[in-house]
């Protein structure tokens, strides 16, 4: 447990992209209310994760974090929630196949509302209203009242968290995630995409190995491992009066958890020296995420594991990159080198959405599929130079059938993004998309382990 921590000791540090809200009381109230909460999650999932982790680590597991951009209460709809987590299972499915590791399932569900924005205020016309800051700050409608930070927004989002965990957690354990019905995962708009094939065949070797298993006296119905899966949530630790009001010390280890979600991560805008977002969750047991971009150096990022992870604990950190397609060959090696010659023990996982993101000529914000392909490409070249391993991908993407990200083998044109542009943050990877950088990375995942092969021979 961290020395000398408090879950409110991030209020003497510097908090930047936190609202201010105008009714300090109404504030007070909301969060005593959430301190009386029951926890969303619990200390002893968390460390499961942790566990999960470490072993990616090791280099025996890959890591797949995906989800929204930023949650909504507008799109708040059990079907939603579902074909997200199918699609996440269907990329799940593909990893494990090509890798034969285990693949460590992370929504970005069930908490992903708050959002940092560049500016506190935009305008439109003679009109200035604070920022969109996500639907547990404010409304995205630009009108002056829906515009205000109301702190019984969090209210409301804990509210959605719970119902979408109690779903997660019925998919889950309650037979969906079942390896027999694998053929039932794929979406319409998947199934007509060219990569809906490719899956199908694979679905079916998946059940001649079961049927063969079958055959041999091994009955699937008693392996919990074919039955159900493992899955856990994660958002940016960014709101830290909510996150503070949900954290809780476990009563069998006397450490501290935040309860919102099983894990947690730390964005490029928070992620300094003296930072309130810092110093709140070096203090939570929860496994910890970091993003690390151009802005970052060497020596800084160590300082940072040195304050989030002083024992060096396996499963405790992920470090999730975010270059830009034609920057992480050139900003990721001196990070990898920095951390594997004071022996961290980290996840390295890719985010190649963030550095991507361009304005289309109809514009719209979009992200072109062959840059975040080429990213991720990109982040496996350096692991393969180094000799570290790749374990992990972070991916803002939906079930939907949407059009806010161009390319892919479905070939969504700049003219395209108008039909289906849902997003009330950044452009996401639908289905179709999400599945085929599923089957790209499988072969990225070969490649790593035939070198790996090649060294231990």
């Amino acid at each position: 447990m961290a020395s000398n921590w408090t879950p409110d000791g991030w209020k003497a540090q510097e908090a930047r992209h936190l609202p201010v809200y105008g009714d300090a009381e109404k504030l007070s109230e909301v969060e005593a209310t959430l301190a009386k909460f029951p926890p969303l999650v619990f200390a002893g999932e968390a460390r499961e994760l942790k566990k999960d982790l470490a072993e990616v680590a090791e280099g025996r597991g890959f890591l797949l974090q995906g989800g929204d951009c930023a949650e909504s209460f507008a799109e708040f709809h059990p079907d939603n929630i579902r074909d997200t987590f199918r699609v996440l299972l269907q990329m799940a499915v593909v990893l494990t196949f090509a890798s034969k590791q285990p693949v460590v399932k992370v929504g970005r569900m069930a908490g992903q509302f708050a959002k940092p924005r560049s500016a506190p205020t935009e305008k439109s016309g003679d009109l200035e209203l604070p920022s969109y800051f996500g639907d547990i700050i404010n409304g995205i409608e630009f009108d002056p009242e829906t515009r205000r930070n109301d702190p019984e927004r969090m209210l409301r989002a804990f509210s959605q968290s719970a119902a979408t965990l109690n779903l997660l957690r019925a998919f889950a354990g309650g037979g969906y995630a079942n390896l027999r019905q694998v053929h039932q995962w794929t979406l319409d708009h998947i199934d007509r995409s060219p990569w809906g094939e490719k899956f199908s065949q694979m679905a079916d070797r998946i059940g001649e190995a079961l049927d063969f298993m079958a055959a041999c006296g091994v009955d699937p119905t008693t392996v919990p491992q074919l039955q159900g899966t493992s899955f856990y949530t994660s958002h940016e630790a960014l709101l830290l009066p909510y996150e503070q009001a949900l954290t809780r010390r476990d009563s069998l280890t006397g450490d501290w958890y935040d309860c919102s979600a099983h894990m947690l991560w730390i964005g490029d805008r928070t992620r300094f020296e003296g930072s309130a977002h810092v110093e709140f969750l070096r203090g939570v047991g929860n496994p910890i995420g970091m993003k690390c971009g151009p802005s970052l150096e060497p020596d800084a990022l160590l300082r940072m594991l040195d304050t989030l992870n002083p024992s060096r604990e396996p499963g405790r950190m992920t470090l999730i990159s975010r270059f830009g397609h034609d920057k992480v060959e050139a900003g990721l090696p001196k990070l990898v080198r920095a951390v594997k010659a004071e022996g961290h023990p980290v996840v390295w996982s890719c985010d190649p959405m963030h550095g991507n993101v361009i304005k289309a000529e109809s514009g719209f914000k979009t992200r072109p599929f062959e840059r975040i392909l080429n990213e991720v490409r990109g982040f496996f070249a350096v692991h393969r130079a180094e000799g570290t391993h790749a374990g992990g991908i972070h991916i803002e993407m939906t079930g939907q059938d949407v059009t806010e990200c161009t390319g892919g083998a479905i070939a969504i044109t700049d003219e395209a993004l108008a039909d289906r542009y849902h997003t009330h943050c950044d452009p996401r990877l639908n289905g179709a998309q999400s599945i085929e950088l599923a089957f790209e990375m499988a072969d990225l995942l070969n490649l790593e382990a035939t070198a790996h092969h090649k060294q231990a021979a």
